[in-house]
């Protein structure tokens, strides 16, 4: 039951980057600044934060990225920038639990990237990813008939996109960690067994995204508002949330009980349906939008469940 209650506490604080988004975009605010600042955020603290606890992992991580920056340009520019750039601007055409719903898709894209590099994948998993993709095609078709195809394919898309650039990114990253391969550098340090370096090592990485993002968009300064909003972000979906998450999965001894952490997750879409619909006053979902997030809630549990538990 702690593994649990953790689980859902961590969900509740991911679920702050959807409605936080979609709060940013409903008053103005520009998507790339709402994706970039987060990360600098996310580079004060995790840099603030080692600084003070592990300042021997953290002259190791600046070393480690000086001798590998364009691999790890790659891995942070494709697994945080690209996918969360993507996430930030479906934010302007979609509500926030919209989104969270379709993020679920990265059950779906994780053994397509696993494929990819060679690796197994479980097909009797894979098969119940289609309820997932059921659940979200279902969610999507009724934004669709209440706006427009439009809005829910500049929705909708980007996410499906940045669903297979979050786990790419991160699976370079193990790959890595394991020694290496073909042209993925093997690397071989005290920073790579620890979360928040990765974290930090990819946060660097994503920079140089950033920066041509906001040269390429010339977005007029965001509000003091959008700046506080994404420090939030950073604060409770990347330091808060993550530790949470981090915490339940460490804390489970069997199979079953790191399924239950897993599947802790899904509940991130109701709390992004009632953040919305509390402090945004969004609509809620119609009868097609409840039924197309118990299938996305299902799926995903019914996956975790078989992956993890034989």
């Amino acid at each position: 039951m702690r593994i649990v209650l953790v689980g859902i506490l961590a969900a509740l604080f991911f679920s702050t980057t959807f409605v936080l988004n979609r709060a940013m975009s409903l008053d103005g605010g520009h998507w790339v600044w709402s994706a970039s600042l987060r990360y600098f955020w996310m580079l004060g603290f995790l840099g603030l934060g080692l600084f003070a606890a592990r300042r021997r992992l953290l002259m190791e991580s600046l070393r480690l990225y000086a001798r590998h920056w364009v691999f790890w340009t790659l891995a942070g520019g494709v697994g945080f920038g690209v996918f969360y750039a993507l996430i930030t601007f479906s934010a302007s055409y979609a509500p926030g639990w919209v989104v969270a719903a379709t993020w679920q898709t990265t059950i779906l894209a994780t053994p397509v990237v696993l494929l990819a590099f060679g690796r197994a994948v479980p097909l009797r998993a894979m098969a119940l990813t289609l309820l997932i993709f059921a659940g979200v095609l279902l969610i999507n078709w009724e934004q669709a008939a209440g706006g427009s195809w439009r809005e829910v394919l500049l929705g909708a898309v980007p996410v499906l996109v940045a669903a297979f650039a979050y786990p790419f990114g991160n699976q370079l990253v193990w790959e890595a960690r394991a020694g290496g391969r073909r042209r993925i550098p093997g690397l071989d340090s005290p920073a790579m067994d620890d979360p928040f370096c990765r974290v930090l090592l990819l946060t660097l990485g994503s920079l140089p995204l950033w920066v041509v993002l906001i040269i390429a968009t010339a977005p007029p300064p965001p509000a003091m508002d959008q700046v506080m909003n994404t420090a939030l972000v950073a604060l409770f979906s990347g330091v808060a949330a993550t530790s949470l998450f981090l915490y339940a999965r460490h804390t489970a001894r069997s199979a079953s009980e790191l399924a239950a952490a897993d599947c802790t997750q899904s509940m991130e879409v109701v709390f992004s349906l009632a953040g919305e619909a509390l402090l945004l006053g969004g609509a809620l979902p119609g009868t097609m939008g409840w039924l197309g997030i118990g299938l996305t809630m299902l799926g995903l549990a019914l996956y975790i469940r078989v992956q993890n538990v034989r």
